[in-house]
Protein backbone atom coordinates (compact mmCIF):
# COMPACT_ATOMS: atom_id res chain seq x y z
CA UNK A 1 0.00 0.00 0.00
CA UNK A 2 1.51 3.42 -1.04
CA UNK A 3 2.33 6.04 1.88
CA UNK A 4 0.57 9.29 2.24
CA UNK A 5 2.09 11.05 4.29
CA UNK A 6 -0.06 14.07 4.91
CA UNK A 7 1.99 16.75 5.98
CA UNK A 8 5.47 15.75 5.40
CA UNK A 9 7.59 17.91 6.34
CA UNK A 10 5.11 20.50 8.23
CA UNK A 11 6.93 24.24 9.20
CA UNK A 12 4.86 26.15 11.74
CA UNK A 13 5.29 28.88 14.24
CA UNK A 14 8.93 29.81 15.39
CA UNK A 15 10.22 27.06 13.00
CA UNK A 16 9.34 28.88 10.00
CA UNK A 17 10.00 32.19 11.38
CA UNK A 18 13.67 30.63 12.36
CA UNK A 19 14.00 29.60 8.69
CA UNK A 20 12.77 32.56 7.15
CA UNK A 21 15.56 34.12 9.03
CA UNK A 22 17.76 31.95 7.42
CA UNK A 23 16.34 32.42 4.22
CA UNK A 24 16.54 36.14 4.06
CA UNK A 25 20.42 36.14 5.60
CA UNK A 26 21.11 33.56 3.30
CA UNK A 27 19.80 35.97 0.38
CA UNK A 28 21.98 38.90 1.77
CA UNK A 29 24.59 36.78 2.28
CA UNK A 30 24.67 36.00 -1.40
CA UNK A 31 24.06 39.05 -2.71
CA UNK A 32 27.03 40.88 -0.57
CA UNK A 33 29.49 38.32 -1.48
CA UNK A 34 28.36 38.36 -5.17
CA UNK A 35 29.47 42.26 -4.84
CA UNK A 36 32.18 41.93 -3.08
CA UNK A 37 33.95 38.96 -5.37
CA UNK A 38 33.16 41.02 -8.13
CA UNK A 39 34.12 44.20 -7.27
CA UNK A 40 36.72 44.17 -4.36
CA UNK A 41 38.39 41.55 -5.42
CA UNK A 42 38.02 42.17 -8.46
CA UNK A 43 37.22 39.06 -10.12
CA UNK A 44 34.73 40.24 -12.97
CA UNK A 45 33.70 36.91 -14.10
CA UNK A 46 30.21 36.61 -13.54
CA UNK A 47 29.34 33.55 -16.03
CA UNK A 48 32.33 32.05 -13.62
CA UNK A 49 30.50 32.50 -11.08
CA UNK A 50 27.32 31.91 -12.08
CA UNK A 51 28.24 28.91 -13.47
CA UNK A 52 29.64 27.54 -10.16
CA UNK A 53 26.71 28.93 -7.96
CA UNK A 54 24.08 27.45 -10.21
CA UNK A 55 25.65 24.12 -10.41
CA UNK A 56 25.99 23.90 -6.71
CA UNK A 57 22.23 23.39 -6.93
CA UNK A 58 23.13 19.48 -7.82
CA UNK A 59 23.00 19.10 -3.73
CA UNK A 60 19.66 20.14 -3.30
CA UNK A 61 18.20 16.55 -3.40
CA UNK A 62 20.29 14.53 -1.98
CA UNK A 63 20.45 16.55 1.06
CA UNK A 64 16.48 17.06 1.04
CA UNK A 65 16.43 13.26 0.61
CA UNK A 66 19.05 12.18 3.12
CA UNK A 67 16.95 14.24 5.74
CA UNK A 68 13.88 12.76 4.41
CA UNK A 69 15.39 9.57 5.13
CA UNK A 70 16.41 9.75 8.24
CA UNK A 71 13.67 11.83 10.19
CA UNK A 72 11.00 9.96 8.74
CA UNK A 73 9.77 6.23 8.64
CA UNK A 74 9.81 5.73 4.30
CA UNK A 75 12.65 4.51 2.45
CA UNK A 76 14.48 6.51 0.18
CA UNK A 77 13.49 4.23 -2.54
CA UNK A 78 9.85 4.55 -1.45
CA UNK A 79 10.58 8.38 -2.51
CA UNK A 80 11.98 8.13 -5.22
CA UNK A 81 9.35 5.75 -6.82
CA UNK A 82 6.84 8.43 -5.86
CA UNK A 83 8.38 11.01 -7.01
CA UNK A 84 8.83 8.92 -11.11
CA UNK A 85 5.04 7.69 -10.51
CA UNK A 86 4.18 11.51 -9.93
CA UNK A 87 6.18 12.57 -12.82
CA UNK A 88 4.99 10.30 -14.98
CA UNK A 89 1.13 10.68 -14.02
CA UNK A 90 1.56 14.56 -14.65
CA UNK A 91 3.66 14.67 -17.77
CA UNK A 92 1.88 11.63 -19.39
CA UNK A 93 -1.22 10.03 -18.18
CA UNK A 94 -0.99 7.19 -19.99
CA UNK A 95 2.23 5.92 -19.39
CA UNK A 96 0.97 5.29 -15.72
CA UNK A 97 -0.61 2.09 -16.93
CA UNK A 98 3.27 0.87 -17.30
CA UNK A 99 4.25 2.68 -14.99
CA UNK A 100 5.17 -0.69 -12.70
CA UNK A 101 6.76 -2.67 -15.84
CA UNK A 102 8.70 0.55 -16.25
CA UNK A 103 7.50 2.75 -18.33
CA UNK A 104 8.62 6.93 -17.81
CA UNK A 105 8.30 9.83 -20.09
CA UNK A 106 12.32 10.17 -19.99
CA UNK A 107 11.78 12.26 -23.43
CA UNK A 108 9.08 14.45 -22.04
CA UNK A 109 10.78 15.02 -18.83
CA UNK A 110 14.13 15.84 -20.39
CA UNK A 111 12.74 18.65 -22.43
CA UNK A 112 11.10 19.87 -18.78
CA UNK A 113 14.42 19.78 -17.28
CA UNK A 114 16.51 21.50 -20.26
CA UNK A 115 13.24 24.32 -20.40
CA UNK A 116 13.77 24.78 -16.44
CA UNK A 117 17.70 24.98 -17.15
CA UNK A 118 16.96 28.08 -19.42
CA UNK A 119 14.51 29.32 -17.79
CA UNK A 120 16.86 29.90 -14.15
CA UNK A 121 19.70 30.31 -16.33
CA UNK A 122 18.83 33.63 -18.00
CA UNK A 123 17.87 35.71 -15.08
CA UNK A 124 20.24 34.21 -12.71
CA UNK A 125 23.41 34.88 -15.44
CA UNK A 126 21.76 38.67 -15.66
CA UNK A 127 21.31 39.18 -12.27
CA UNK A 128 25.49 38.46 -11.45
CA UNK A 129 26.19 40.67 -14.00
CA UNK A 130 24.94 43.53 -13.19
CA UNK A 131 25.21 43.03 -9.48
CA UNK A 132 28.93 44.05 -10.81
CA UNK A 133 27.67 46.92 -12.66
CA UNK A 134 24.95 48.74 -10.36
CA UNK A 135 24.51 49.09 -6.77
CA UNK A 136 23.08 45.99 -4.88
CA UNK A 137 20.19 48.24 -3.48
CA UNK A 138 19.08 49.03 -7.20
CA UNK A 139 19.61 44.93 -8.24
CA UNK A 140 17.77 44.29 -5.18
CA UNK A 141 14.71 46.37 -5.56
CA UNK A 142 14.27 45.85 -8.94
CA UNK A 143 14.64 42.20 -9.24
CA UNK A 144 12.39 42.07 -6.65
CA UNK A 145 9.40 43.52 -8.65
CA UNK A 146 9.10 40.11 -10.82
CA UNK A 147 6.33 38.40 -8.74
CA UNK A 148 4.01 41.79 -10.37
CA UNK A 149 5.60 40.72 -13.83
CA UNK A 150 4.49 37.10 -13.05
CA UNK A 151 0.49 38.54 -12.04
CA UNK A 152 0.44 40.60 -15.41
CA UNK A 153 1.55 37.75 -17.30
CA UNK A 154 -0.79 35.34 -15.04
CA UNK A 155 -4.15 38.05 -16.45
CA UNK A 156 -3.00 37.76 -19.76
CA UNK A 157 -1.99 34.05 -19.98
CA UNK A 158 -5.58 32.72 -18.17
CA UNK A 159 -7.56 35.28 -19.38
CA UNK A 160 -8.71 36.81 -15.82
CA UNK A 161 -10.23 39.81 -15.15
CA UNK A 162 -8.01 43.17 -14.28
CA UNK A 163 -8.72 43.78 -10.78
CA UNK A 164 -8.66 47.71 -9.98
CA UNK A 165 -6.44 46.75 -6.11
CA UNK A 166 -3.98 44.86 -7.77
CA UNK A 167 -3.75 47.22 -10.53
CA UNK A 168 -3.14 50.04 -8.32
CA UNK A 169 0.00 47.49 -6.26
CA UNK A 170 1.59 47.26 -9.90
CA UNK A 171 1.74 50.81 -10.39
CA UNK A 172 3.08 51.66 -6.85
CA UNK A 173 6.01 48.62 -7.15
CA UNK A 174 6.70 50.17 -10.45
CA UNK A 175 6.85 53.77 -9.15
CA UNK A 176 9.27 52.32 -6.45
CA UNK A 177 11.39 51.00 -8.88
CA UNK A 178 11.79 54.41 -10.56
CA UNK A 179 12.48 55.90 -7.60
CA UNK A 180 15.27 54.06 -6.61
CA UNK A 181 16.67 53.73 -9.85
CA UNK A 182 16.56 57.57 -11.33
CA UNK A 183 16.60 58.99 -7.46
CA UNK A 184 19.77 57.31 -6.84
CA UNK A 185 20.81 58.46 -10.36
CA UNK A 186 20.46 61.99 -9.44
CA UNK A 187 21.67 61.99 -6.18
CA UNK A 188 25.87 61.77 -7.54
CA UNK A 189 28.32 63.37 -6.36
CA UNK A 190 29.73 66.88 -8.46
CA UNK A 191 32.58 65.10 -10.40
CA UNK A 192 33.15 65.99 -13.70
CA UNK A 193 30.37 65.26 -16.28
CA UNK A 194 32.88 63.43 -18.44
CA UNK A 195 34.26 61.51 -15.32
CA UNK A 196 30.45 60.94 -14.24
CA UNK A 197 29.08 59.39 -17.58
CA UNK A 198 31.21 56.34 -17.68
CA UNK A 199 30.18 55.07 -14.22
CA UNK A 200 26.26 56.50 -14.85
CA UNK A 201 26.70 54.26 -18.07
CA UNK A 202 27.11 51.08 -16.29
CA UNK A 203 24.68 51.49 -13.85
CA UNK A 204 22.25 52.30 -16.15
CA UNK A 205 23.07 48.83 -17.85
CA UNK A 206 22.86 47.13 -14.91
CA UNK A 207 19.47 48.58 -14.16
CA UNK A 208 18.21 47.73 -17.53
CA UNK A 209 19.89 43.97 -17.08
CA UNK A 210 17.96 43.43 -13.87
CA UNK A 211 14.56 44.63 -15.28
CA UNK A 212 15.00 42.06 -17.77
CA UNK A 213 15.85 39.33 -16.01
CA UNK A 214 12.93 39.90 -13.18
CA UNK A 215 10.65 40.29 -16.39
CA UNK A 216 12.07 36.53 -17.53
CA UNK A 217 11.91 35.58 -13.58
CA UNK A 218 8.10 36.56 -13.45
CA UNK A 219 7.22 34.13 -16.35
CA UNK A 220 9.24 31.72 -15.53
CA UNK A 221 7.44 31.26 -12.07
CA UNK A 222 4.08 31.91 -14.20
CA UNK A 223 4.94 28.78 -16.81
CA UNK A 224 6.44 26.89 -14.06
CA UNK A 225 3.28 26.80 -12.02
CA UNK A 226 1.30 26.03 -15.17
CA UNK A 227 3.43 23.13 -16.76
CA UNK A 228 5.99 21.95 -14.13
CA UNK A 229 4.25 21.88 -10.92
CA UNK A 230 2.75 18.71 -9.73
CA UNK A 231 -1.36 18.98 -9.61
CA UNK A 232 -0.77 17.38 -5.70
CA UNK A 233 1.48 20.58 -4.59
CA UNK A 234 0.15 21.73 -1.51
CA UNK A 235 -0.50 24.95 -3.02
CA UNK A 236 -2.67 23.93 -5.64
CA UNK A 237 -4.79 20.87 -4.55
CA UNK A 238 -5.79 22.37 -1.03
CA UNK A 239 -8.98 23.51 -2.83
CA UNK A 240 -8.94 20.26 -5.04
CA UNK A 241 -9.71 18.21 -1.82
CA UNK A 242 -12.48 20.14 -0.63
CA UNK A 243 -14.17 20.29 -4.34
CA UNK A 244 -13.09 16.50 -5.10
CA UNK A 245 -15.96 15.17 -7.25
CA UNK A 246 -16.90 11.30 -8.12
CA UNK A 247 -15.03 11.72 -11.33
CA UNK A 248 -11.59 13.21 -9.67
CA UNK A 249 -12.74 9.82 -6.56
CA UNK A 250 -12.31 7.31 -9.51
CA UNK A 251 -9.44 8.75 -10.88
CA UNK A 252 -7.71 8.39 -7.49
CA UNK A 253 -9.22 5.37 -6.77
CA UNK A 254 -7.45 3.83 -9.91
CA UNK A 255 -3.93 5.37 -8.62
CA UNK A 256 -4.27 3.70 -5.98
CA UNK A 257 -5.23 0.44 -7.65
CA UNK A 258 -1.74 0.86 -10.00
CA UNK A 259 0.45 1.38 -7.05
CA UNK A 260 -1.26 -0.96 -4.05
CA UNK A 261 1.39 -3.03 -4.11
CA UNK A 262 4.81 -1.57 -4.93
CA UNK A 263 6.94 0.63 -2.55
CA UNK A 264 5.58 4.40 -3.23
CA UNK A 265 5.17 7.23 -1.21
CA UNK A 266 2.46 9.02 -3.00
CA UNK A 267 2.15 11.65 -3.22
CA UNK A 268 5.56 12.60 -2.95
CA UNK A 269 6.40 14.49 0.63
CA UNK A 270 6.18 18.49 0.05
CA UNK A 271 9.20 20.22 -1.55
CA UNK A 272 10.35 16.96 -3.07
CA UNK A 273 9.29 17.43 -6.42
CA UNK A 274 10.53 21.01 -6.73
CA UNK A 275 13.97 19.95 -5.14
CA UNK A 276 14.43 17.66 -7.59
CA UNK A 277 13.81 20.01 -10.55
CA UNK A 278 16.29 22.09 -8.83
CA UNK A 279 18.83 19.58 -8.10
CA UNK A 280 18.70 18.34 -12.28
CA UNK A 281 18.99 21.76 -12.85
CA UNK A 282 22.34 22.32 -11.18
CA UNK A 283 22.93 18.66 -12.72
CA UNK A 284 22.32 20.26 -16.52
CA UNK A 285 24.03 23.19 -15.96
CA UNK A 286 27.15 21.70 -15.25
CA UNK A 287 27.31 19.47 -17.61
CA UNK A 288 25.91 21.60 -20.37
CA UNK A 289 27.01 25.10 -19.67
CA UNK A 290 30.47 24.26 -19.74
CA UNK A 291 30.78 24.92 -23.31
CA UNK A 292 29.95 28.41 -23.31
CA UNK A 293 33.58 28.90 -21.60
CA UNK A 294 35.53 28.87 -24.47
CA UNK A 295 33.16 30.57 -26.82
CA UNK A 296 33.14 33.12 -24.43
CA UNK A 297 36.86 33.29 -24.26
CA UNK A 298 37.14 33.52 -28.32
CA UNK A 299 34.71 36.18 -28.53
CA UNK A 300 36.35 38.15 -25.71
CA UNK A 301 33.09 38.31 -23.63
CA UNK A 302 34.77 36.75 -20.98
CA UNK A 303 38.26 35.59 -20.55
CA UNK A 304 38.42 32.51 -18.88
CA UNK A 305 40.27 33.00 -15.48
CA UNK A 306 40.56 31.12 -12.32
CA UNK A 307 39.95 32.34 -8.99
CA UNK A 308 43.43 33.88 -8.27
CA UNK A 309 43.54 32.74 -4.66
CA UNK A 310 41.89 31.56 -1.34
CA UNK A 311 40.19 34.40 -0.70
CA UNK A 312 38.26 34.61 -4.37
CA UNK A 313 37.58 30.44 -3.79
CA UNK A 314 36.48 30.97 -0.54
CA UNK A 315 33.48 34.18 -1.74
CA UNK A 316 32.60 31.74 -4.54
CA UNK A 317 31.98 28.75 -1.91
CA UNK A 318 29.74 30.94 0.24
CA UNK A 319 28.05 32.68 -2.52
CA UNK A 320 27.54 28.91 -3.82
CA UNK A 321 26.37 27.73 -0.25
CA UNK A 322 24.22 30.47 0.53
CA UNK A 323 22.06 30.31 -3.19
CA UNK A 324 21.81 26.62 -2.27
CA UNK A 325 20.13 27.69 1.24
CA UNK A 326 18.13 30.48 -0.29
CA UNK A 327 16.58 28.28 -3.24
CA UNK A 328 15.95 25.67 -1.35
CA UNK A 329 14.29 27.44 2.21
CA UNK A 330 12.17 29.82 0.22
CA UNK A 331 10.61 26.64 -1.33
CA UNK A 332 9.41 25.26 1.78
CA UNK A 333 8.42 28.82 2.72
CA UNK A 334 6.34 29.00 -0.58
CA UNK A 335 4.79 25.77 0.49
CA UNK A 336 4.17 26.75 4.51
CA UNK A 337 2.99 30.22 3.97
CA UNK A 338 1.95 30.72 0.10
CA UNK A 339 3.45 32.44 -2.76
CA UNK A 340 2.32 35.87 -1.98
CA UNK A 341 3.25 35.61 1.60
CA UNK A 342 7.11 34.71 0.77
CA UNK A 343 7.42 37.07 -1.79
CA UNK A 344 6.13 39.58 0.37
CA UNK A 345 8.58 38.82 3.34
CA UNK A 346 11.36 38.31 0.82
CA UNK A 347 11.30 42.13 0.26
CA UNK A 348 12.38 42.52 3.53
CA UNK A 349 15.71 41.87 1.58
CA UNK A 350 15.72 45.37 -0.18
CA UNK A 351 16.23 46.75 3.57
CA UNK A 352 18.82 43.95 4.57
CA UNK A 353 20.71 44.72 1.60
CA UNK A 354 20.61 48.34 1.96
CA UNK A 355 21.61 48.38 5.85
CA UNK A 356 24.42 46.01 4.82
CA UNK A 357 25.68 48.13 1.80
CA UNK A 358 25.73 50.48 4.28
CA UNK A 359 27.62 49.27 6.97
CA UNK A 360 29.73 47.18 4.27
CA UNK A 361 29.86 48.37 0.96
CA UNK A 362 29.17 52.21 0.26
CA UNK A 363 28.67 53.75 3.51
CA UNK A 364 25.86 56.18 4.67
CA UNK A 365 25.76 57.16 1.12
CA UNK A 366 23.46 54.03 0.27
CA UNK A 367 20.58 55.28 2.92
CA UNK A 368 19.61 58.34 0.70
CA UNK A 369 16.42 59.35 0.90
CA UNK A 370 15.52 57.72 -2.52
CA UNK A 371 16.73 54.60 -1.71
CA UNK A 372 14.49 54.34 1.32
CA UNK A 373 11.67 55.94 -0.12
CA UNK A 374 11.82 53.64 -3.10
CA UNK A 375 11.56 50.87 -0.92
CA UNK A 376 9.63 51.60 1.01
CA UNK A 377 6.86 52.21 -1.73
CA UNK A 378 7.61 48.83 -3.23
CA UNK A 379 6.64 47.21 0.29
CA UNK A 380 3.42 49.12 0.17
CA UNK A 381 2.96 47.65 -2.69
CA UNK A 382 3.13 44.33 -1.90
CA UNK A 383 1.61 44.55 1.15
CA UNK A 384 -1.74 45.63 -0.74
CA UNK A 385 -1.63 42.69 -2.98
CA UNK A 386 -0.99 41.06 0.02
CA UNK A 387 -3.91 42.35 1.97
CA UNK A 388 -6.12 41.71 -1.44
CA UNK A 389 -5.38 37.65 -1.84
CA UNK A 390 -5.92 37.53 2.07
CA UNK A 391 -9.40 39.25 2.32
CA UNK A 392 -10.60 36.88 -0.52
CA UNK A 393 -9.34 34.23 1.12
CA UNK A 394 -10.89 34.74 4.00
CA UNK A 395 -14.21 35.68 2.30
CA UNK A 396 -14.03 32.53 0.48
CA UNK A 397 -13.26 30.60 3.51
CA UNK A 398 -16.32 31.89 5.65
CA UNK A 399 -18.85 31.25 2.94
CA UNK A 400 -17.47 27.86 2.31
CA UNK A 401 -18.18 26.67 5.45
CA UNK A 402 -21.65 28.65 5.13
Amino acid sequence: MPHRPPALPHLGGATAIVLFVFVLAAFVVESELAQYVQTTLEFRQPFFIFYVVHSSFAISFPLHLLYLRLTTKYSANGMINGLKFAIADHLDPDSVQGFITGSFPYRKFARLVLTLTLGMTLPGLMWFAAVSLAPLSDVTAIWNTNPFFAYIITVKLYGLLWEPRRIAGVVLATAGVMVVVYGGAKAQDETPVAERTPKMSRVLVGDVLTLVASLAQGLYQVLYKRYAALPSDPELQEDDYERLNEEDADARSETSRIIQDEDVVHPPPFGLHPTLLTSLVGFTTGAVLWVAFPILNCLGTEEFKLPPNWHVVSGIAGIALSGVVFNSGFMILLGVWGPIIASVGSLLTIVLVVISDALWGAGMEALTFWSISGSTIIVAAFGMLAYDVYQKSHLHSATSHI
